[in-house]
């Protein structure tokens, strides 16, 4: 059995601990974290503590806390040579104090903790820095039925961009979008959908391809008509940036587009 100690009660936390005692090769042997009502609930379950003094010995101590809080706590921690994770996307590996041996235990995927997930589902972006870790940080991505990636801190943090772009930005237009049909009295379920098709369209074909829309057909007159329907003049000009990258994507100039209304 892996024994894992969790540091952090964020959404991250959350589900890394549900995953982590539904694994049968995994064991929680303690949970800490600085403000002990966060976890309190789980004190019938397991060593729950708010005190960095108390920890246990484990095989890992994976901080699934804030970017900010991670090289600080790293140094707080009460011990020397033990193996050290953290969780996030965009903090180099060598933000952590260097007194433990260093590790990246990185969930590539959008967590809500009222949201169900299964981690057979996610890719874990593993790195260390000591390469005797590395089978052990493989074969922990495995007992949750995740397939470990060994990515470098670059090629992490440029994931982890990638991912603002997929997820956080596209979220912000799905708002945007619910902001617009809410105003006209239509129910957004009819949009979902299309959502999913879109999602599920880049699982067979690249984003490239599959774009379609009056931007791509350089349709002029749909996109006049919608700038005039739009009222707020933030969403005017998310549709204008968007528009204009994606006919420049495409190959669209301003001189073809002349020619074409001649």
């Amino acid at each position: 059995m892996i024994s894992v100690v969790l540091l952090g009660a964020g959404n991250v936390a959350t589900h890394l601990y549900k995953a982590f005692i539904a694994s049968n090769a995994v064991t929680v042997t303690q949970w800490y974290n600085r403000t002990y009502s966060a976890i309190s609930s789980f004190a019938n379950d397991l060593d729950t503590i708010d005190q960095l003094e108390s920890l246990k010995e484990a095989d890992i101590y994976i901080m699934a806390v804030s970017d900010d809080s991670i090289s600080k706590l790293s140094q707080e921690l009460p011990f020397e040579n033990r193996l050290v994770a953290h969780t996030s996307g965009s903090v180099s590996i060598h933000d952590l104090d260097k007194k433990n041996q260093r590790a990246v235990f990185y969930p590539l995927q959008t967590f809500s903790k009222d949201a169900e997930l299964d981690f057979c589902d996610i890719p874990i972006c593993i790195e260390v820095t000591e390469k005797a870790n590395m089978p052990f940080m493989k074969d922990l991505a495995e007992a949750l039925g995740c397939k470990p990636y060994k990515i470098n801190t670059e090629q992490r943090q440029t994931l982890h961009l990638s991912a603002v772009f997929v997820n956080n930005f596209t979220n912000q237009l799905y708002r945007i979008a619910h902001e617009i049909s809410d105003a006209k009295n239509i129910n957004f379920d009819i949009l979902k959908p299309l959502i999913l098709e879109t999602a599920k369209k880049v699982q067979h074909m690249s984003p490239y391809t599959a774009q379609t829309g009056p931007a791509k057909r350089n349709d002029k007159k749909t996109i006049k008509r919608h700038l005039k329907q739009i009222e707020s003049e933030e969403h005017k000009a998310i549709y204008d940036l968007l528009t204009a990258s994606i006919k420049k994507a495409h190959g669209i100039s301003i001189r073809s587009m002349t020619k074409k209304n001649k």
